[in-house]
């Protein structure tokens, strides 16, 4: 069995790693009324701070608790480089 440790490069694994439970680094509350009310929101945070495994954490529970909405996730980061070239952006993060 291999020693958990902490994390820099990337989602955590809870099996793997020591971290802070992604849905508690928020007000969740908050969070599941904007959802229901169709409101956006913004997650904004220094690098290697846990946006993205909280996303995963969000996405979870939503699919596992929702019976009329389906979360997903879409990283588009790829498509950074092709700018207003929306045929070149899809292009690159459909490879």
């Amino acid at each position: 069995m291999s020693k958990k440790f902490f994390n820099t490069a990337g989602p955590i694994r809870a099996d793997h790693n020591y971290f802070i439970p992604p849905l508690e680094r928020f007000d969740l509350d908050d969070v599941l009324m904007r959802i229901d009310l169709e409101k956006y929101f913004l997650m904004h945070a220094p690098r290697q701070s846990g946006k993205t495994s909280t996303m995963f954490a969000l996405r979870d529970l939503i699919n596992a608790t929702s019976d009329d909405s389906i979360a997903i996730y879409v990283n588009v980061e790829e498509a950074q480089v092709a700018r207003h070239d929306v045929d070149g952006g899809i292009h690159v993060t459909s490879q």
